[in-house]
């Protein structure tokens, strides 16, 4: 193992061949369905679970790793070698993640007084988050030291984007995670809401009254965001909507040039929230 370990968490969303290839060490969600407690991408996969969302007569509930979960995940990537862990997470104001590895950091202290474990709030999440992930991961096995590492993450928080759009905020409104898009919960049937997230809360972007338009207002958002002859790293993001994703990715790429590219499904941790048919874009602006 490199003495620089990467952890993240479920929600990051990132494809298994990745987090394989780029050593990411991660912890489970939870999903809370009825009296049936189940672990993200451990016991629920990501098809059996959209295909029973729908029949949901109450939605389920979601929590974040506890501190206990990171303790041990903690432990045991020091077991196999770690002198060093930065631990990424998603959003502290949508989840309890960040604190609870917080928490385990502190208990650690004391038993591994020399190792270094740094925990980050990205102020986001889904692919944005594993984006963070990813690119952290590349610089440790590259070599970069701790510091290098830690500025690359800081540098891409407030560059790294999320739009998104489905044909209703349902089950962000009942899971509780509906941010500052609740106004655009009572809009017309039809109307396909498009969302993001500024400051590590969810905010409207806007609303079209078809996927097509959706589509095509998110891409230009992206494309006035990054202005001309702009580059990104790009990830298409979804939850049982493969094709409403490569008809985004056909539209951003008419139009911008995407250094590197990702097609991931959203973990069933995220899908509580965000509902099946859900569609959208994780980027980041970058120089080469």
């Amino acid at each position: 193992m490199h003495p620089i370990t990467i952890i993240t968490d479920s929600c990051a969303s990132i494809p298994e061949k990745i987090i394989k290839n780029l050593n990411i060490h991660w912890a489970a969600y939870y999903i809370h369905r009825g009296q049936e407690v189940l672990r993200d991408l451990v016991t629920i996969q990501r098809d059996e679970f959209l295909s029973w969302l729908p029949t949901a007569k109450t939605l389920p509930t979601t929590a974040s790793p506890g501190p206990g979960d990171y303790v041990e995940l903690f432990e045991s990537v020091i077991e196999e070698g770690a002198k060093e862990i930065v631990s990424i997470h998603m959003t502290s104001k949508g989840s309890g993640a960040y604190q609870a590895a917080k928490v385990a950091q502190s208990l650690l202290k004391e038993r591994f007084p020399n190792l270094r474990i740094e925990v980050i709030d990205t102020l986001n999440v889904s692919l944005c988050q594993g984006w963070m992930v990813i690119e952290a991961a590349r610089a440790a096995l590259a070599g970069k030291t701790m510091d290098e590492i830690l500025s690359l993450i800081k540098g891409m928080i407030p560059i790294t984007r999320m739009i998104q759009t489905a044909d209703t905020l349902k089950y962000l409104y009942m899971g509780g995670r509906i941010g500052q898009a609740q106004r655009l919960v009572g809009t017309l049937l039809n109307i396909k809401p498009i969302i993001g997230m500024v400051d590590g809360t969810i905010v409207p972007l806007g609303k079209a009254r078809s996927r097509s338009q959706a589509y095509q207002k998110m891409v230009d958002m992206v494309a006035s965001a990054v202005g001309p002859g702009g580059k990104i790293k790009i990830a298409y993001v979804h939850a049982g909507a493969l094709q409403e994703v490569e008809r985004i990715k056909t539209l951003v790429e008419e139009r911008l040039t995407c250094v590197e590219t990702l097609i991931a499904e959203l973990s069933p941790a995220l899908a509580v929230h965000t509902g099946p048919g859900t569609a959208g874009m994780c980027y980041f602006p970058v120089e080469k």
